[in-house]
């Protein structure tokens, strides 16, 4: 059993399981938890209510819920996510504006619905696997809107945000600022108070005026940019650093998902002829 602390989102830490046979007694969180059942069958109990559940259920607790999860007599698989109370119910108030108390609770013990589980695989991907911390805030908000967003009728102001994108000033401001920081790390929280608005507000706008959101929009202009750099003839070690890749196989992977060719393949169609 894996459990760590997201270096991405310090506010998350992230637990994984295979084949597991342990046994948990009735206990509780501060944090809200959030756990994803790749295999096996187990017994969950929350407050009274059981549940038998199984492989693609979505299992969601509430913070001080008390409860147990417990393999049925054969060794079950999963993944959790510990999220932050205080960290969760500001990313609800910046997606759904109005919050009732502290935060928004969940309503139900469970999710079994193909859309939530991708979701959480998403997510979970993100803040174990990759470096891109402002993909990962930017999932993070898809995925809090996912789980809550059927609980929030008449709470949601946000369906207006992004009505006449095209003509918000800060959005200029936005996207000037990822470009001068395209070989560092810029967080979604940094962006969106360097223009003056929520983290939400920004996503929603960006992506209507440009297409894509802010962490798509900085990784296709580093791709533009090191198309320019390669037909220099830049190493690819150079041309890498240069864009703030965490390293060159990052890079490669990323440059073939969007041209189709390694980088290497690329540069030999320019560099060559020129020799």
């Amino acid at each position: 059993m894996l459990i760590q602390a997201s270096k991405l989102i310090p506010h998350i830490e992230w637990r994984s399981a295979d084949g597991s046979t342990a046994c948990y007694s009735s206990h509780s969180h501060d944090e809200f938890s959030i756990g994803y059942i790749d295999g096996g069958m187990a017994d969950y109990r929350n407050h009274q209510r059981r549940h038998r559940i199984s492989a693609h259920t979505l299992v969601t607790i509430n913070p001080g819920d008390v409860h147990s999860c417990n393999p049925s007599n054969a060794p079950w698989s999963f993944r959790m996510l510990y999220i932050d109370t205080q960290w969760l119910a500001a990313i609800q108030e910046d997606i759904f504006v109005t919050v009732p108390n502290d935060y928004l609770p969940f309503s139900r013990d469970l999710v079994q619905h193909p859309k939530m589980g991708a979701c959480f695989n998403t997510f979970f991907y993100q803040l174990t696997q990759n470096d891109d911390m402002l993909k990962a805030e930017h999932d993070s908000y898809q995925f809090v809107e996912a789980l809550f967003g059927d609980l929030t009728t008449g709470f949601s102001g946000n369906k207006a945000a992004t009505s006449g994108a095209n003509s918000l000033p800060y959005l200029d401001r936005a996207k000037q600022a990822l470009l001068d920081n395209i070989d560092s790390k810029m967080s979604l929280e940094t962006l969106s108070s360097d223009v003056g608005v929520s983290r939400y507000h920004l996503l929603r706008a960006f992506k209507q005026r440009y297409g894509m959101p802010p962490h798509a929009y900085l990784l296709d202009e580093k791709i533009k940019r090191a198309k320019t750099l390669l037909k220099r003839g830049e190493s690819l070690a150079d041309t890498a650093l240069a864009l703030g890749f965490a390293d060159q196989a990052h890079f490669q992977r990323q440059f073939k998902h969007r041209v189709a060719v390694t980088p290497g393949q690329y540069q030999a169609c320019f560099v060559q002829r020129r020799m």
